[in-house]
């Protein structure tokens, strides 16, 4: 099922979180917008299901370009038709290795809760609520990874640097890469992109696409989802620190182990000093007399 393609995935409604309430939010939003990526997280989303099945079934890259059949007719997508088709950004960084150290450690200060550098190791609870936000954006939405969303990784946190810090990226340079991934012999990347494979299919005249749908709202970032979002991170990290709390609390209760060896002493003091007594000499002479009997 096409389904599969994006049950992790995100699309963002620029109009509507833009118009939000929340400068914070907003905030991020307009970083997003200003690093070059609005045409690809905010194209219309419509996916094509049939169509993106018969293109993850068969495509394959040769030379650098994803090649694929499409209802019979072959569609050849390049980094040039990619770039032009959500108007990405082609100067800047292609590669993360090549992200500042200094601009990373930086930005571990900006996005921090506590206002001390967050550890990258962590999760992103550290983090202020709208970047907690743009931390899913780049798991689910640019790098396309599987897994836990809740854990920072180098690789999220070097595309959130981009973001916040206004590092030029080539975007078109980066993402095209992660699309090739996801084709390539023995890669563990993730499937996705199914708005924007479903965008660049349509590009084609001659493929048949077949019937379109439009994608789950639940998956689209809009005023609605976006304070869902906050709602449900508020409730999960008070938890989280309630269930911290409760880890450290010993219980009291003595165990009936406890209370035996509490005794253990005393009880073989007792039995070495019954082995040990004699009874007066009259007693034993008196209880002689007796057994003789």
């Amino acid at each position: 099922m096409a389904s599969s393609l994006y049950s992790n995935a995100q699309h963002v409604d620029f109009e509507s979180v833009l118009g939000m309430d929340d400068p914070g939010m907003v905030s991020m939003f307009e970083a997003l917008e200003a690093s070059g990526l609005r045409g690809f997280l905010g194209c219309p989303a419509v996916v094509y299901e049939d169509a993106l099945v018969d293109f993850f079934e068969n495509a394959s890259v040769r030379n650098g370009v994803v090649f694929s059949i499409v209802g019979g007719q072959v569609v050849e997508i390049s980094e040039k038709l990619f770039a032009e088709t959500f108007e990405l950004p082609i100067d800047g960084l292609g590669d993360l290795s090549e992200m500042p150290k200094d601009t990373i450690f930086d930005a571990r200060s900006i996005v921090s809760l506590s206002g001390e550098p967050i550890n990258l190791s962590g999760r992103k609870n550290q983090m202020k609520m709208p970047y907690r936000l743009l931390c899913d954006i780049v798991a689910k939405a640019i790098s396309v990874k599987a897994g836990s969303f809740n854990a920072i990784t180098v690789e999220k946190f070097s595309l959130l640097t981009a973001v916040v810090c206004g590092v030029k990226m080539n975007w078109a340079k980066f993402l095209f890469g992660v699309l090739k991934k996801m084709f390539s012999a023995k890669s563990k990347q993730a499937k996705g992109f199914a708005i924007q494979i479903s965008r660049l299919l349509a590009t084609f005249p001659t493929v048949e696409l077949g019937e379109s749908s439009e994608f789950p709202a639940s998956k689209i970032l809009s005023k609605k989802t976006v304070l869902r979002f906050v709602s449900i991170n508020d409730r999960d990290g008070a938890e989280e620190v309630t269930g911290a709390a409760k880890k450290k609390v010993v219980s009291k209760k003595r165990t009936a182990a406890d209370i035996v060896g509490c005794w253990r002493p005393f009880l073989l003091w007792s039995w070495v000093s019954l082995l040990s007594f004699r009874p007066p000499r009259f007693f034993r002479r008196r209880q002689c007399f007796v057994l003789f009997l």
